[in-house]
């Protein structure tokens, strides 16, 4: 079964949209400008056209083709018929004026216009190509014209002619072609291929290609088609579909088994029509789980060389399998493999991987291999023993997701082979603790915990070893934990009373008390947090363990932080990085350093400590568990600098991953702050929806996420325009009787903002109770968590007093402040300039507002700064300003800031991703380096670094960036 109907909304394609329409504005302008829409089968080319014509029929004349499959023989001139019918239609009583004196050719393409049998020798059919021009120039006369051809890998030779013509007769009109391509599909030598190198060397086409969708853009298309979007259903989408839309929507009824008959039948259609050597190569190579090395394929084959050699030739003209490494042979698409071994009988699947595991086992084949073809040629003792080697070696190189695939296998396994732990090598308890470690590390807490809680009933403590009984309890507390449920307090306690018959292992002791101490700090128990660490430090210095001492001084450091002993708490953090000698004290390190370095509004050093921990979890294979919680330490400093599309790009890779619950719980909340930037509200509604059973259970036991709650139902509510409902949730906030953490410090910077925009909209008691509630509360905190700047602001936006909002905007363009207040306060300072009747300051205010907010990207204040100058009457003023001081704040001159070329383009007309780019260009950087800076592939840079040259009329990247450059503002300076 498959769904029944498409996505209403297209996803991931809005860089492309963009590029097609800058692409129309070129053809008007006279450029050639036509598109070649390359990527494979279903990877949503003829949606992207749908998409665009649609957004383009008021100001275009669409006219769409279709080239189409008649087998070996296509059909000829097959979308000429559709596109002369459209433009016929276009131009109506003109057509046979503007068709010129070949009119009569038409006849040969468009029978319905001969008044009764062709004359065939009355007609000149070379004259088709100047008649078709005749017509397309016409229609382009009055309005520019979009010719679409789809499918132009199954064109004729006449077709391609016929548009090789039009290309060139038609240069310099305001005609776009876009010719959408299954370019991997198109013969090397053939004439499709002849054909697209002769346009792309003449320039008459650029290619366009659509890359696979990302994991946030399949979670986009997910929630268009359903609506709701579970994290494990997700991360099995997007392994299974690599990203191919059309995979997406048909595997989304069944993501987990065998594959719809429709998919199955679209995946089968090119491989039943290979010869027998080419089916017999394909059926072998779906036996490898990864691509295959030529020489194991040549043993196997067992034909000969130059019958393989065509067989393989035969599967790659075809487009199933391709060429990796230059030695191996893999499969196009995992699901084209799926496909193909699935429809092996069973006694033609085990005896394919009987005689892989042999050939393997005689030629030493790694483990893994070993345990896949041994399970799947049904040999449960040999699949044992070798899937718990595999689990040892994965974990070893810290592949855990691959360790816990060969542990659940192994578990399986278990009884059905007599004697296991002989056979396997080991203990069963023994075995299930480190699977549950590895599930754990692999991002799956259900079954990790599934796992310890299977261990613990299994094993008898009257006669278990101490320290062996206290780890699983521990590591039950700790999976209980990273599924923000309750019970790991006790779990802990039980442990600490376990060891107590034990007393040769303090180091497990002082292990046991920093993870109690962790969880007090969660629970915002925060002395007795301070004095659990305390005891821990002391048993792990008498015991010499340098990593327990490490996490000791990093928990207490974060509890100290939080009571507002900022100084001593960033002590205790150079302490911890001092003792901090193994990869886990070091990234346990930089996850909470981070974190408090965010809450301390030292955004630029987050990021930078963040980063740091990301790339060291890659490399031990933990980017699953602690690389998530990582790269969400990351985002939210990111979000507080402005930089949103680094933001969303971290958020993406991180969607790529499966992780645990509550460090997926964490991203989420990131992503609701993301979406309510861009106006995508009904989104971040729905997506709050979605985890907030999750998030109000964990926010019982963690008061960080009750802050992150109570934080995304602040935003989203000034998002959605309604300031009263912000005013609510904020009140809640400040009334709730908790432990107030610093947390709480950016909910009061937030609250300042409630309280302009009640004001703005004209709710003046409700602005003033809720200052004075935000004032108490900002001087009710300890003064180490009185960040200076952030009191200066708040002070400002609550008091609109003008000469404190001239200061604010000066703090407003540090790295210290969230850069929303940089648009926020000049737009505050425009107000009260207004309503003093400086009419000229706050037009200039309100420009360089609603130009921060435009190059933010943050939809709700470009959208509150343009209510502002439209219903002040600004607009024109702001739109005319020529001052030249480039002071901020000053309310003179910014709006002439906007430096751009001869052709009156300049870096303010780009998009915030182009504004982005055109930065790391004037940084120097290549664009490989703004790929990897940037999350975006090296060919995307190109192609905005393309776009940033073309509209800003410069030849070279140093002419952008001396563009770049001069239309920056001046950094403020400090007086002193």
């Amino acid at each position: 079964m498959s769904l029944a109907t498409a996505s209403s909304t297209m996803v991931g394609r809005d860089a492309e949209l963009a590029c097609l329409d800058d692409a129309l504005r070129r053809a008007e302008a006279g450029e050639a400008a036509s598109q070649l829409i390359g990527g494979e089968a279903g990877i949503g080319k003829s949606r992207l056209t749908s998409e665009f014509r649609r957004s383009v029929a008021g100001r275009a004349t669409v006219l769409t083709g279709w080239c189409l499959d008649y087998g070996s023989t296509p059909a000829p001139y097959g979308p000429l018929p559709a596109i002369l019918r459209g433009v016929l239609d276009a131009l109506g009583d003109a057509a046979d004026e503007a068709a010129g004196p070949g009119r009569d050719a038409l006849q040969l393409l468009l029978p319905e216009r001969a008044a009764g049998p062709i004359d065939r020798s009355s007609i000149r059919p070379e004259g088709l190509g100047e008649t078709i021009a005749n017509l397309l120039e016409a229609a382009a006369a009055t309005r520019p014209v979009v010719v679409i051809v789809e499918d132009l890998h199954w064109a004729d030779a006449a077709t391609l002619s016929m548009l090789s013509f039009l290309l060139r007769a038609l240069a310099g009109r305001a005609v776009l072609f876009l010719l959408t391509c299954r370019v991997d599909e198109v013969r090397r030598g053939g004439p499709i291929r002849t054909f697209l190198a002769e346009a792309e060397r003449a320039r008459l086409l650029e290619r366009l290609p659509l890359a696979r969708l990302d994991a946030i853009a399949v979670r986009d298309l997910i929630f268009g088609l359903r609506g709701a979007v579970d994290d494990a259903e997700l991360v099995r989408l997007v392994e299974r579909s690599e990203g191919v839309p059309f995979f997406i929507e048909e595997l989304l009824c069944k993501p987990e088994g065998p594959l719809p008959d429709t998919l199955r039948d679209v995946l089968l259609a090119r491989f039943d029509g290979l010869g027998d050597d080419a089916r017999r190569v394909v059926q072998l190579a779906s036996g490898a789980e990864g691509p295959i090395a030529h020489e194991l394929l040549a043993e196997l084959f067992a034909g000969g060389d130059e019958r393989l050699d065509d067989a393989l030739r035969e599967t790659m003209t075809a487009g199933i399998l391709t060429i990796h490494d230059g030695e191996a042979y893999g499969f196009r698409h995992a699901l084209l493999r799926e496909a193909v071994h699935d429809d092996l009988l069973p006694g033609e699947r085990a005896r394919l991987h009987r005689n892989y595991a042999e050939l393997l086992e005689h030629t030493g084949g790694s483990e893994a291999a070993l345990a896949y073809h041994w399970h799947q040629a049904r040999d449960a003792p040999r699949a044992l023993a070798a899937s718990v080697r595999a689990m040892q070696q994965a974990k070893n190189a810290y592949a855990f997701s691959t360790a816990a695939r060969f542990g659940e296998l192994a578990l399986e396994l278990w009884d059905q082979v007599p004697d296991a732990g002989a056979v396997a090598g080991t203990e069963r308890i023994s075995f299930l603790a480190r699977l549950g470690s590895i599930l754990r590390n692999g991002g799956d807490g259900e079954r990790a915990l599934a796992v310890v809680t299977l261990a613990l009933d299994e094993l008898d403590p009257a006669t278990a070893e101490p320290a062996a009984h206290a780890r699983l309890l521990r590591d039950r507390a700790l999976y209980l934990q990273n599924l923000g449920r309750h019970g790991t307090v006790p779990l802990l306690l039980e442990a600490l009373e376990v060891i107590d018959r034990d007393p040769g292992e303090a180091q497990l002791r002082a292990t046991l008390l920093n993870f109690l101490g962790g969880r007090h700090l969660t629970g915002a128990r925060l002395e007795q947090a301070v004095a659990t660490s305390d005891e821990a430090f002391r048993i792990a210095e008498a015991a010499g363990s340098e990593n327990a001492m490490s996490v000791a001084a990093n928990l207490r450091g974060c509890a100290r932080v939080h009571l507002g002993q900022v100084t001593a708490g960033l002590a205790d953090f150079r302490l911890s990085w001092e003792h901090a000698i193994d990869h886990d004290s070091q990234l346990r390190h930089r996850v909470n350093y981070a974190d408090t370095l965010n809450l301390l509004g030292r955004f630029r050093e987050a990021v930078e400590v963040a980063e740091l921990g990301v790339a060291h979890s890659r490399t031990l294979g933990v980017e699953r568990a602690t690389g998530s919680v990582l790269s969400h330490n990351m985002v939210e400093p990111l979000i507080e600098l402005g930089e949103i599309d680094r933001a969303e790009a971290a958020t993406a890779r991180d969607l790529q991953v499966r992780t645990l619950q509550i460090f997926r719980l964490y991203s989420t909340m990131s992503r609701i702050r993301t979406l309510v930037w861009r106006g995508r509200i009904a989104e971040a509604e729905a997506l709050l929806a979605e985890w907030r059973p999750r998030a109000e259970a964990t926010a019982e036991v963690e008061r960080q996420v009750w802050y992150s709650l109570r934080s995304v139902e602040i935003l989203i509510a000034l998002g959605d325009g309604d300031p009263l409902r912000a005013a609510e949730a904020l009140q809640r906030t400040l009334d709730d009787d908790g432990t107030r953490t610093a947390q709480l410090i950016r909910i009061l910077l937030e609250g300042a903002r409630v309280v302009a925009d009640l004001r703005a909209d004209g709710h003046t008691d409700l602005a003033g109770t809720t200052a004075a509630a935000l004032r108490a509360a900002w001087r009710s905190l300890p003064v180490e968590l009185q960040i200076p700047g952030w009191g200066t602001v708040i002070d400002a936006v609550l008091d609109a007093d003008a000469a404190m909002l001239a200061e604010a905007v000066r703090l407003a363009d540090g790295d210290g402040i969230p850069a929303v207040f940089a648009p926020i306060v000049r737009l505050e300072l425009a107000r009260t300039r207004a309503a003093t009747g400086d009419r000229a300051a706050a037009a200039e205010l309100g420009a360089e507002a609603l130009a921060r907010a435009e190059r933010l990207g943050h939809d709700r204040l470009r959208r509150r700064a343009a209510e502002f100058l439209d219903a002040a009457g600004l607009r024109r003023a702001s739109d005319a300003g020529t001052g030249a001081s480039t002071t901020p704040g000053s309310g003179t001159g910014t709006a002439a800031a906007l430096v751009g070329s001869a052709t009156g383009v300049g870096v303010a007309d780009l998009t915030a991703r182009e504004r982005q780019v055109l930065e790391l260009v004037a940084e120097g950087l290549s664009n490989r380096q703004i790929g990897e800076r940037l999350f975006i592939s090296a060919k995307t840079a190109s192609v905005h670094v393309s776009a940033i040259l073309r509209k800003l009329s410069v030849a070279t990247r140093t002419e952008a960036a001396v563009l770049a450059r001069t239309a920056s503002p001046a950094p403020a300076t400090d007086p002193a």
